[in-house]
């Protein structure tokens, strides 16, 4: 049956405030990783998650199980989409801005388009092609306009962050065809049980190097932020969404991020904000209109 109109009303307002966490959630890691190691912080954090949204599936749903059939792909759907991917950000947040990082994660949706496609969950277009294109190119443009191309310093974490941008698409993308069999509470809560795996072996070596005496209140206020808030609660609905909407449609959300990221670094973190950032940035949120002009964009709704 497909969701009435209210119902994508208010899936659509849900990925809204989703959106603005998580542009939120940018400027807080990066507020936090100056005095706590990336993938510990992003581990301890993660695990937290978990274990909140374990208990709350036990409560809601009677069982925390799943079945033997789908433990491999919900396995390997948390290893890419929170465990490969917290490696690949995290670390690579440390090597550039909170804003260069949201606005190359803005071409989320574009490498999603592809890759559902490709998986056979949605459906992809002559419009939808030449808008990836676009939103490629903006991506590149937000790298050239600030550090250039290369493989040191803040370039090599802009890299690693559009690798983690792919790690996400195949997250979104694979776990449409998951939500056929379990709800968004159950897929979220186990794709980041296991995804805290794939963060396990370095989160353990950072950990060696964690001063205590830099963690104070303003952390711990951050870390519950990002537990609570950004990890678990925001993935579930996330996932209700993709549900309601399909992985193109909820992803294209995904350009208001930097807008929301951009500014608040700007007032919390005193970062800069560059013409190459705003153009680049323009030029995907371009890339992503112009992906959205095509109707019957398939989905799982």
């Amino acid at each position: 049956m497909a969701p009435s109109p209210r119902a994508r009303y208010l899936a659509e307002l849900a990925v809204l405030l989703v959106m603005l966490t998580w542009g939120a959630n940018v400027v807080a890691v990066k507020a936090v990783i100056r005095d706590v190691p990336p993938i510990l912080f992003a581990f301890v954090r993660f695990e937290t998650a978990f274990l909140v949204l374990l208990a709350v599936l036990r409560w809601r749903e009677g069982s925390i199980g799943l079945p033997r059939r789908d433990i491999v792909p919900m396995a390997l759907l948390g290893l890419a989409g929170f465990g490969l991917y917290q490696d690949l950000w995290a670390t690579a947040l440390s090597n550039t801005t909170a804003s260069n990082s949201a606005l190359i994660t803005a071409a989320t949706p574009i490498s999603t388009m592809i890759i559902a496609a490709g998986v056979g969950s949605d459906t992809l277009s002559r419009a939808k092609v030449i808008g990836g294109a676009i939103g490629f190119s903006g991506a590149v443009g937000v790298v050239l306009a600030t550090h250039g191309i290369g493989f040191t310093g803040a370039s090599a974490g802009d890299l690693m962050t559009f690798a983690a941008t792919v790690c996400w698409s195949c997250y979104v993308a694979f776990g449409t065809s998951v939500l056929r069999r379990h709800s968004p509470l159950r897929t979220a809560t186990w794709a980041i049980g296991f995804g805290c795996l794939g963060m396990l072996p370095l989160a353990a070596w950072q950990a060696q190097s964690l001063d205590l005496s830099h963690v104070h209140a303003g952390t711990i206020g951050l870390y519950v932020f990002c537990a609570l808030l950004a990890a678990a609660a925001a993935n579930v609905v996330m996932f209700e969404a993709v549900k309601i909407l399909g992985p193109t449609r909820t992803m294209l959300f995904q350009f208001l991020i930097p807008a929301f990221a951009v500014a608040l670094a700007a007032i919390l973190l005193g970062e800069s904000i560059v013409v190459g950032q705003i153009l680049g940035g323009s030029v995907i949120v371009l890339g992503i209109l112009v992906s959205r002009s095509t109707r019957g964009s398939g989905g799982v709704g």
